[in-house]
């Protein structure tokens, strides 16, 4: 997902999609453990994913915030 996307989500949609990727990083995991994993780079995309999330996330909540404080 381009960043360009992330920023059309809401924050309810964010930190949706943020804790669907947790949980595909989670069972990725499980599965480089066991020898099972056939993409060990698709770990690495869906953390970078994860942080480009947690990027807008915080910047909507202090815009958010520094308006409310206004």
């Amino acid at each position: 997902m381009k960043i360009k996307d992330i920023r059309e989500l809401s924050v309810t949609e964010l930190g949706a999609r943020k804790r669907e990727l947790s949980e595909q990083i989670f069972h990725l995991r499980i599965q480089q453990q066991s020898g099972q994993l056939e993409k060990p780079s698709q770990l690495r995309t869906l953390r970078r994913e994860v942080a480009r999330l947690e990027t807008v996330l915080t910047q909507k909540t202090r815009t958010t915030a520094a308006a409310t404080t206004k």
